[in-house]
């Protein structure tokens, strides 16, 4: 049984593979392949390689997979990298919610003020009140000036 450090280190490695090889491949079809660094260059290089001869879902896993075990090493795991299985995507994923995302506006937009005890919002209410107030001033003094 693996322990706990190399447990945390295999986790570690496996989400920066996964969100390095994002990273390089959106890098790479925006034009940037040059701007990589080499090993970047060469995880891409083989990617290509296995796309050519498979599917892209096994060479995304392939791809990884190799990247994953490179940052295990890095990152001082010893032995071979635990295996994970990956985590299929549920249909909902990419699906955000009016009522979810309404509520994390709400945390959003409740969370600076909380920071800043100093300040004081003013509410829409009072400031449309005093606009009336202002308008009905002005009407007043300018039609009590003019009759």
């Amino acid at each position: 049984m693996p322990n706990r450090s190399n447990t945390r280190i295999a986790k570690d490695a496996r989400l920066k593979a996964e969100a390095d090889f994002a990273t390089w491949l959106m890098m790479a079809k925006l034009g940037s392949f040059d701007d990589l660094p080499k090993d970047a260059q060469t995880f891409l290089t083989h990617y290509q390689d296995r796309l050519k001869t498979g599917s892209e879902k096994d060479a995304v896993a392939v791809t990884v997979g190799e990247i994953y075990a490179a940052y295990y090493a890095l990152r001082g795991g010893k032995g071979a990298p635990p295996t994970f299985e990956p985590q299929p995507p549920s249909p909902d994923d990419n699906v955000v919610r009016l009522q979810d995302a309404r509520r994390a506006r709400a945390a959003q937009s409740a969370a600076p003020a909380a920071r800043r005890p100093g300040k004081r919002r003013v509410p829409a209410l009072l400031i449309f009140i005093g606009l009336v107030a202002l308008v009905v001033a002005v009407k007043f003094l300018l039609g009590g000036l003019g009759g």
